[in-house]
């Protein structure tokens, strides 16, 4: 099934955008901080958190760009080259609700039959919390504030912005969730 290790996983991003995209591979040490953080609420489906925040956008490395669309290339990369376990895979490909930007981009279909989301609803919140809290170039911010500047890097046009604007609501919820879940941890 693949390995779960934070280590492996840091090992591959970082190969794969660490040269090319740094500051993908800055965002994407962020957002596996805050992974870190947030799997005291996740149990058993800490490592597995940590590994898919790490692995999340290695769609986006350049020779791995085959759809242009990166949570389906990172995806069909760890399955295909790596054997990377199920789960991982499953959350990479769904990470922050990439079923909607598939459907702008006509690979809905295609996307929800290779991967189909995982049944873990916090797992799968607490990845788009990470990611969503996370700003482009690593550091904390609002969900609020990654929306609008998504938006403000991409144009209200277009696909990533037609998209955004339509996820915000449930980026938002996912958000708010996982920051209860959080409260309601005993000190």
């Amino acid at each position: 099934m693949g390995d779960l290790s934070g280590e492996w996983a840091r090992r591959v991003a970082e190969a794969e955008l660490g040269g090319t995209l740094p500051r993908r591979w800055a965002h994407t040490q962020g957002v596996a901080e805050r992974a870190v953080e947030v799997g005291q609420v996740l149990g058993q489906y800490a490592g597995l958190l940590v590994a898919a925040a790490t692995l999340h956008d290695v769609g986006y490395a350049p020779r791995l760009a085959t759809t242009g669309f990166h949570p389906l290339d990172g995806a069909r990369f760890l399955r295909d080259d790596h054997g990377a376990d199920e789960r991982l895979v499953r959350l990479v490909a769904n990470h922050s609700f990439a079923l909607l930007e598939a459907e702008e981009r006509g690979l809905r279909e295609e996307l929800a039959r290779e991967f189909p989301l995982l049944d873990e609803p916090l797992l799968v919140d607490s990845l788009a919390y990470c990611d969503m809290t996370t700003t482009h170039d690593g550091g904390r911010t609002t969900a609020e504030e990654r929306v609008a500047e998504i938006l403000v890097r991409y144009g209200n046009d277009s696909v990533v912005g037609r998209f955004i604007r339509r996820a915000a609501p449930e980026i938002f919820g996912a958000v708010g969730r996982v920051e209860a879940a959080l409260a309601a941890q005993p000190r």
